[in-house]
Order: C-alpha cells, then structure tokens, then sequence
C-alpha cells in the first residue's frame, strides 16, 4: 500500500547538497521544519511514474507549476503547488489572484532558465526572488508532501505547512480534487 514515504531511502537534505540544484539547496534555509532528500530513477521523475515505482502515496506529491501572467504589456512569473490529485484552476483563481488579463504555463525554456532547475524538478525551495508562490489549501494542510529537488534525479519530502514559510508563499483555495 502506498505511503508519503514510500520505499525511499530519505536522508537529511542538508547533508546531501550533491542531490538539490543549486537554488534549492540555498532556498533550503526557508523550510523552517527542515526537509529529507531522496535519490530516484530520473526517468521516474514524473509524478505518476515515481508514485507508482516507489509506493508513495499520490494524495502526497505535489507538483510545482510555473505559468506566465500578462498585464498591459507587463509580465510575471509565479509558481502553484497543487498536490498531484488536484487540478489548479490556473485560468480562474490564479489568473484574478495576479491580477493578470492573459495566463499561461511557462514555456519549458523559460522555466528552467529562469528557476535554474530542471524540467520536472522543478520545486518552490529556491525560487526567483520576488516570485509569488501560490500554494494550494490541500498542500498546506498536508502532514508531509514530496516535492522537487530541482533535478530529476531526486525528490524533497517537507511538512505542506513549511512551504508556506518561503518567499512569496500565499495560502489559496485553487485547486480541485480531480475525478
């Protein structure tokens, strides 16, 4: 049965900086509960491949979403966490949140240039100063929820209220269970 946890060996994330990007590893000081890193298959990064190669629970993941809000010719970056049997309403809540007339997902390139992390990595710990990191009441309330790392090749398990502590960090009904 699948648990937050799963069948990872999980090790202080501290101690293991050869397992974060670069910006994660600085961001980690704003987890105020600390936080574990594990090491994974990076072909199983995807969210529904390593829950289902690792035993972890899907009501324990949580995905992290880059999108691109356009106002009068101005644009802003902001990040979502959503728990991974959730859907953000990024066109709805999101976007009024911003203050945005136009929103979109940030093209590939433009969120990992600008998060220096890899695609499907990508994780709040360490974002962009000044970036708004929307985190959705299912993450917040959550006990422990496997995040990024910022590579492929590694996950974060954190408390969902410590997230809340980062820069930027903003508690929001945003998204809905899925199914």
């Amino acid at each position: 049965m699948p648990t937050t946890r799963g069948t990872l060996d999980w090790m202080p994330a501290g101690e293991h900086g050869e397992l974060l990007a670069p910006p994660v590893a600085a961001g980690l000081a704003g987890l105020v509960g600390g936080a574990e890193v594990a090491a994974i298959d990076p072909g199983l990064a995807d969210t529904a491949a390593l829950c289902e190669a690792y035993d972890v629970d899907l009501g324990a993941s949580a995905n992290c979403v880059v999108v691109r809000a356009k106002r009068a010719g101005v644009e802003t970056y902001a990040a979502v966490m959503v728990l991974a049997t959730h859907r953000a309403d990024v066109n709805g809540v999101v976007r009024r949140h911003l203050g945005a007339r136009k929103i979109s997902f940030a093209p590939h390139g433009d969120a990992v240039g600008r998060t220096g992390m890899e695609f499907g990595g990508i994780t709040p710990v360490g974002l962009p100063a000044g970036w708004p990191l929307l985190v959705d009441d299912a993450v917040a309330d959550t006990a422990e929820v496997v995040v990024g790392s910022g590579l492929r090749r590694s996950k974060v398990l954190c408390r969902g209220a410590d997230l809340l502590a980062l820069p930027g960090a903003e508690r929001l009904a945003l998204a809905q269970p899925v199914g």
